[in-house]
């Protein structure tokens, strides 16, 4: 029988942030179950931030190919609702959000779609956007039979929304009256339970309990893209465990009891499937986005990194941000930058899978592997033929402990923002070139399998490298869409 299959996708959690990964100051035993019952990646990477992180999830390609950083006008719901704007200018300027946003061919094929081809149900719970703003019809273009969230993503930096969105139906939540959902400072210092009553987590946890109970009988795919634990924090309560805790600041409880939330509703969604009988036949996967943020302290310049002669590596002080100095559960596991930024820290993110009778409890991997091969493997797990052309591998031969045949010579990460370490390439014999600044020529190697806390640049003891692999990434930057090419007038659809 063909598995059950839920991806939950954590939002700016760092692998340090849990135990299985090092955590030592807040405990996360229920994802920590997911890895000693099932297996942990240690080479895997997504984006450097949401929304080339989705893109890329959902449609099967690394983030440098064409439209990968397309985004539409968030925020447009809060100017409405707070009177900024009124309803018929809303309106207007929603229409012109539509006419002017990233365009879907007929045939392209996402995510969910590859599901829908097998027989499967489709839903999805939280942030439905994969760029900022969307609505009803292009959720389901996009093969989600079933949705419930938010549609713009920065309604999604508030866990008090007035309402929030079923399969295009609007639904108001009780006791919650901002229009800006209850987003706190970035200092965190607003009393516990600011912004209303109904806190947008505990909405979802209930819904996909019941979607679950509801549909015990068929197969369905399940992707819950959760809000926590991305800031600014808020919470209805402290969690026991760091509620009188010493030495934390009230920023530090909130941030640690929303991971202790995030790992109480993974706990829940386990047990519902204990409960319906459901365990065996379904694949529970669990990674991030992007790696870690601190929303709960100051952010400190990253400086450690050096030559090998011992001079620093840092010669424009731009590095992003450190876990050593400032970030008591150094989420980011000692690497190099936080989230937005090309180093390891930004990056390099967690994925743990567990499958009770087919994945080898306890197992790690450090197969190289990325955040856009999720629908190749959701294709060989619901056995259908993936899309041609897509940069997406199947990553299944290596979850059930069998020789993977197809590999990648290397991923491709993406950063626009040219500061901070641009975009990344990674090769599979743990190469990894990060561009800090292509119109200046100028990148820094690392050998990731020996320094993966990129404390060591490389770049003037193998420059034969650097040449090498900078034209790779240049390739591949801004490169077309393999999968959208049409041949003859025929889309590519096959295999």
């Amino acid at each position: 029988m063909k598995p059950n299959v839920i991806l939950i996708l954590a939002d700016d959690l760092g692998p340090g942030m849990l135990g299985c990964y090092g955590q030592d100051v807040v405990t996360t035993p229920n994802i920590d179950r997911l890895a000693a019952e099932g297996i942990k990646f240690s080479n895997f990477y997504s984006a450097v931030f949401c929304a080339p992180a989705r893109w890329t999830l959902l449609t099967g390609m690394h983030d440098g190919r064409r439209g990968g950083w397309a985004h539409s006008r968030a925020g447009l719901p809060i100017r409405r609702d707070a009177g900024e704007i009124t309803e018929a200018e809303y309106q207007q300027q929603m229409a012109e959000v539509k006419a002017n946003a990233h365009p879907i061919p007929d045939h392209e094929v996402f995510l969910a779609q590859i599901a829908q081809q097998a027989g499967y149900k489709t839903a999805q719970f939280g942030k439905l956007d994969r760029g900022f703003l969307t609505w009803d019809e292009r959720v389901r273009r996009m093969g989600w039979d079933f949705h419930e969230g938010y549609y713009d993503h920065v309604r999604c930096h508030g866990f008090y929304p007035p309402y929030l969105w079923r399969n295009g139906e609007r639904f108001e939540l009780e006791g919650n009256a901002m229009p800006d959902c209850g987003k706190t400072s970035e200092k965190g210092d607003e009393p516990i339970g600011y912004g209303g009553r109904t806190y947008s987590q505990n909405v979802f946890i209930e819904e996909i309990l019941k979607y679950i109970r509801e549909h015990s009988d068929e197969p369905f795919f399940l992707y819950h893209p959760t809000q926590l634990p991305h800031g600014p924090v808020a919470i209805p309560e402290l969690h026991p465990e760091v509620a009188d805790h010493p030495t934390l600041t009230l920023a530090e409880k909130k941030y640690a009891s929303m991971v202790k939330m995030l790992d109480d509703h993974v706990g829940l969604i386990l047990g519902e499937l204990k409960k319906q009988g459901m365990d065996q036949r379904t694949i529970v996967l669990f990674a991030s986005d992007n790696g870690h943020e601190m929303y709960y302290g100051p952010k400190w310049t990253y400086g450690r990194q050096e030559f090998p002669n011992g001079e620093k590596a840092n010669l424009t002080d731009r590095k992003w941000r450190t876990s050593e100095c400032g970030d008591v559960y150094d989420g980011a596991g000692g690497r190099a930058g936080l989230k937005r930024s090309g180093y390891q820290g930004g990056m390099q993110c967690p994925m743990i899978a567990r499958w009770p009778g087919h994945i080898e409890p306890g197992t790690e991997t450090g197969h190289l592997s990325a955040q856009y091969d999720f629908l190749a493997t959701l294709a060989d797990l619901v056995g259908v033929t993936p899309p041609s052309g897509k940069d997406s591998i199947s990553y299944l031969p290596t979850l059930l402990g069998q020789t993977q045949q197809q590999t990648h010579d290397y991923v491709v990460v993406y950063n626009r923002n040219r500061i901070m370490g641009s975009s990344a390439l990674i090769t599979r014999d743990g190469w990894k070139l990060v561009e800090i600044d292509g119109d200046k020529d100028h990148y820094q190697l690392y050998n990731i399998r020996d320094d993966n806390e990129e404390r060591f640049n490389l770049e003037d003891r193998y420059p034969e490298k650097v040449v090498q692999l900078k034209e790779v990434l240049r390739r591949e930057l801004n490169s077309e869409r393999p999968d959208l090419r049409v041949d003859e007038g025929i889309a590519r659809k096959g295999g």
